[in-house]
């Protein structure tokens, strides 16, 4: 390879480095081209998979400041530059390395740190984004319908020992009254002095009007 054409794919590498969200290391050695193809495919739109040069790669993983993948950048290498969701293209590439043993994952990196194969594969386990956020909808929606529940709750509590007192008033109207069980009785009495005069008067008359009566 020419050396601009060298120095434009490690800026390209360097490139995919730096803008992923992670990376896998893969050997694909004895994978037909058809395999590859199919491989891409069960990849999807989230991550890119291509052959890359040991020497070039390792350039251009020092330049992104990536340490440490000497080790897993021996024989033929293919990386896939992961821009989705992490745990999904993981989990893509385990499941084709087990139908296709000729895939063997050899580390990765994600977030500036390298991983070995074994934690590259612990990402497989992990779920989705869209399953993560799904469960966290779901916590936040219970979590709301308890707060209503709770904050409701007194306020249910209250409107039944109002309704319970207003059934008991209909059916014992003392209930509410208390004290003013007499109230009807001073209801009768005058509400003012001439009522009262006027009242006193009443038995008076009464009695001159009988007085001549007992003199005949």
């Amino acid at each position: 390879m020419a050396r601009p054409d060298k120095a434009a794919a490690v800026e390209e590498l360097k490139e995919a480095f730096t803008s992923s969200n992670a990376a896998v290391l893969t050997e694909y050695r004895g994978i037909t081209v058809k395999g590859l193809r199919d491989l891409r495919r069960s990849l999807g739109e989230d991550a890119s998979y291509a052959v890359a040069k040991n020497t070039l790669t390792l350039i251009a993983a020092r330049e992104a400041g990536l340490d440490g993948l000497e080790d897993q950048l021996t024989g033929p290498t293919a990386i896939a530059f992961i821009r989705g969701d992490v745990a999904t293209v993981a989990k893509g590439l385990r499941d084709f390395a087990k139908d296709n043993p000729l895939l063997v994952i050899k580390g990765g990196v994600m977030d500036g740190r390298v991983l070995d194969a074994d934690e590259v594969k612990k990402l497989a386990d992990l779920e989705s984004r869209e399953v993560l956020l799904a469960k966290l909808a779901g916590g936040m929606q219970a979590n709301l319908s308890k707060a209503v529940y709770l904050l409701a709750a007194p306020l249910n509590q209250a409107a039944r020992v109002l309704g319970a007192l207003e059934r008991a008033a209909e059916e014992n109207p003392a209930l509410i009254g208390g004290a003013g069980v007499a109230a009807p009785a001073e209801d009768q009495k005058p509400d003012t002095a001439e009522d009262a005069s006027a009242t006193d008067a009443a038995p008076a008359a009464e009695a001159d009007d009988a007085a001549p009566q007992a003199a005949e």
